[in-house]
């Protein structure tokens, strides 16, 4: 892990991205594409799926990859992607699924802020029974501008009643990071140091060492451990308090 050293944050609420943080859904987009465009006469590299497709939204993909079809034939392709995505399996990012639920259960609040849509987050994470673990959940039909313009991460704390800078987010992408700390979150990488490089305070390859315990010296407080940053959460109590 890296970080920018000495960091230590107090943050009232937590927000998940999904695709990359949640699910470990990188394989099932990549090939979704690269079938769909195959169909299309597109033949979609490695390349072109790191600078097309991941950390993109979809509406950006389909103008990307197919810049001389019509508006029409744009939108029917990509809701074959869309129908590829919605009905996968996802496997959990690993931890990901008991940090979400153990934040949950220690009555932290949590949202959901994601560049996907309703019956794809109904589908990822109702199979790793997360549906019930997030208070807000922010999609790209909820924003009129995506990642990385922080309207998701604004929208999500808005909802949630918290101000972006008492908020920790979890992001995988340049852009998801981008989008986070433009809003004036606090946020920490799944993923490689470039993340770093975006603003991310620092970054874990995912949550298989992340925990939360009780902070011996802040009452009934959080504290994220595994990580080299100090990140203590507000606890229900606390709030409830305040």
């Amino acid at each position: 892990m890296q970080s920018k050293a000495g960091t230590h944050h107090d943050v009232d609420a937590v927000v998940f991205d999904m695709d990359g943080v949640l699910i470990d859904s990188r394989p099932v987009i990549e090939n979704a594409w690269r079938d769909v465009a195959r169909r299309h006469g597109r033949t979609l590299t490695a390349a072109d799926a790191e600078r097309y497709v991941h950390g993109r939204t979809g509406s950006e993909t389909v103008r990307l990859l197919f810049p001389d079809h019509s508006d029409s034939d744009r939108s029917a392709i990509w809701a074959e992607v869309d129908k590829v995505e919605e009905e996968a399996p996802y496997p959990a990012v690993p931890g990901a699924d008991a940090l979400a639920t153990g934040l949950a259960d220690r009555g932290v609040l949590l949202a959901l802020a994601t560049s996907s849509w309703a019956r794809k987050i109904d589908n990822a994470l109702g199979g790793l029974d997360l549906l019930d673990v997030f208070a807000v959940r922010v999609t790209r039909d909820d924003v009129t501008h995506g990642k990385p313009h922080p309207d998701p991460y604004l929208a999500a704390c808005r909802r949630l009643g918290v101000r972006p800078q008492r908020t920790l987010v979890f992001e995988d992408s340049v852009s998801g990071v981008r989008s986070a700390v433009s809003a004036g979150a606090v946020c920490v990488g799944i993923g490689t140091h470039e993340l770093i490089g975006a603003g991310a305070i620092t970054v874990a390859p995912d949550f298989t060492n992340l925990s939360v315990a009780h902070a011996k010296d802040r009452g009934e407080s959080l504290v994220l451990t595994g990580l080299d940053a100090r990140i203590t959460i507000t606890a229900a109590g606390e709030r409830a308090r305040a």
